[in-house]
């Protein structure tokens, strides 16, 4: 039998302990179908999946899979599959087919949960795999489990050491990463948001991140879950129904990425009654990507909601920076200060850097991953043997300890031998009032090994010509920094966080080239 302190630390410990003590509180709630499912329901429901899958001849330690959007039955699979001791692996429902093959082949998932509108896809998927995996037509907000029975699972459940969630990198430059995650990094990551946060049972969460993203899954998933809170879990986000979420189901915090931010600031004003609900939100929570700091202000001017800049890794289970959580301590621009881990700074021969000198960012902590799944070599390149994790992210620390991140290794623009980081680039177009969304990526150049290019999505109804576009970035970056080309788009490519993915700025195609200067 595990010890009783270090049982505790586990997904199973976290859900028994808050249905025994709340078990008629509201957990989930489907704005859409209208449902609630409430903790003494996520464990019945823990204990119902665990039997089918028994049934099934799949073993606890063997992986699951879900491929569904948001709902009711995604975060409950999440849940209780690991309650039961299983490793969920979530579909990323915007990867191309030939990932998914791989993903399902390499992780070996024993079964998937799926939404009827991907069933056939997966069927094709599975064959070319060439993988036996199961497969479980699911409803998006209905599980149907043979949840009558009060039997229960009659084991002990997991280890805290066990691995517990299998996230694959979204592999835009190669092959996708499996990043394995225990019960102990998701309940360390849950703990230190909670804390940090200051969660309490009467906290409700609104987010609509993708539940096959380490974010929605970590942050807005298992965080007021740890807390016992309540989550709204809209199927997709949507401008014009937003605020009207807010208002019906009062959450008390929202957890956003920088492109949410974006195309709310985009959208229609909020009613009287939609900005008395805004005056009971203690906060938002943006990350998964740099929040450039005009639209961090003009947000929080336009809707009167104080906004908390993160950062987290999926190696992290999403936890690593945060800035406090009263806004006048907190720095626009800034990740901020290292959240339930410890964070350095090192040059390329590994020599760590003082304050203000930038460099890659190095983390420890008991939430850091415990690896790549079948990939030792890989492993050890990141994770080294003493705990710290490469991250490839580029920055550097200030005086008070907040930490800005400078871009990425593998997107770092060198031109003529000068480093240039793309946000700074980003945030500079963005100042323009013609332009809602920028991203700058490196193009191979003659004379200085590498130019700059810049795709801009413009704003709906605002309009700017190619001399004003490029006098601003003149203005503003300077002659050596500004763009030398311009491109306008539709949209920028994104993964399932939001995240701009700037490597595949290389591949769109069908783009209107405004200006090479």
């Amino acid at each position: 039998m595990p010890d009783a302190a270090a049982s505790s630390r586990t997904i199973r410990a976290v859900i028994d302990r808050l249905a025994e003590a709340q078990p008629d509180a509201p957990l989930l709630l489907a704005p859409e179908s209208g449902p609630t499912v409430t903790y003494a329901e996520l464990r019945q429901n823990a204990h119902a999946l665990a039997r089918e899958l028994a049934a099934a001849g799949i073993r606890p330690g063997e992986v699951v899979s879900f491929m569904m959007g948001n709902g009711l039955s995604a975060a409950q699979i999440f849940l209780g599959a690991m309650y039961a001791g299983y490793i969920v692996s979530p579909v990323n429902l915007l990867a191309q087919d030939a990932q998914l093959e791989y993903v399902l082949a390499h992780s070996e998932t024993r079964l998937v949960f799926a939404a009827r509108e991907f069933v056939d896809r997966l069927h094709r998927l599975l064959a070319r795999a060439g993988s036996s995996a199961a497969l479980r037509v699911t409803d998006i907000d209905e599980l149907a489990l043979d949840g009558q029975s009060v039997a229960r699972c009659v084991d002990d459940g997991p280890e805290p050491t066990a691995p517990a969630l299998l996230m694959y990198t979204s592999g835009t430059t190669g092959t996708p990463k499996g990043v394995v995650l225990s019960h102990t990094n998701l309940v360390a990551a849950a703990d230190a948001v909670s804390a940090a946060l200051a969660l309490t049972p009467a906290d409700r969460v609104l987010s609509s991140l993708p539940l096959y993203h380490v974010n929605g899954l970590c942050i807005a998933t298992v965080s007021p879950l740890i807390s016992g809170g309540s989550i709204v879990i809209p199927h997709r986000f949507s401008v014009s129904q937003w605020w009207s979420l807010v208002e019906r189901f009062s959450p008390t915090w929202l957890n956003m990425v920088p492109t949410i931010i974006a195309y709310l600031l985009n959208g229609p004003d909020t009613t009287e009654t939609q900005q008395a609900a805004c005056r009971a939100v203690r906060f938002g929570r943006c990350a998964s990507a740099p929040l450039p700091p005009a639209h961090h202000r003009a947000f929080e001017t336009r809707f009167g909601i104080s906004v908390i800049e993160a950062m987290g890794l999926t190696e992290t289970a999403s936890v690593a920076f945060a800035n406090p959580l009263d806004p006048r301590a907190r720095k626009y621009g800034s990740a901020g200060c290292p959240l339930g881990v410890s964070a350095r700074v090192v040059a390329p021969d590994g020599a760590v850097l003082p304050s203000g000198e930038a460099g890659e960012i190095e983390l420890r902590g008991s939430n850091v991953m415990q690896g790549y799944l079948k990939a030792p070599e890989l492993t050890a390149k990141d994770l080294h043997a003493d705990g710290w994790l490469a991250t490839g992210d580029l920055g550097y620390y200030d005086d008070d300890g907040f930490y800005f991140i400078t871009g990425r290794l593998k997107e770092l623009i060198i031109k003529g031998g000068e480093n240039i980081a793309p946000r700074e680039i980003d945030e500079a177009l963005l100042k323009h009032p013609a332009v809602l969304e920028a991203a700058a990526v490196g193009i191979p150049d003659a004379g200085y090994g590498q130019e700059i290019l810049a795709c801009i999505v413009r704003r709906p109804g605002v309009s700017c010509s190619e001399e004003e576009l490029r006098a601003h970035c003149l203005r503003e970056l300077g002659r050596y920094k500004t763009p030398k080309s311009l491109r306008f788009v539709t949209e920028l490519p994104k993964g399932p966080s939001g995240k701009v993915q700037r490597l595949k700025l290389l591949e769109l195609g069908g783009c209107d080239v405004v200006a090479t200067f």
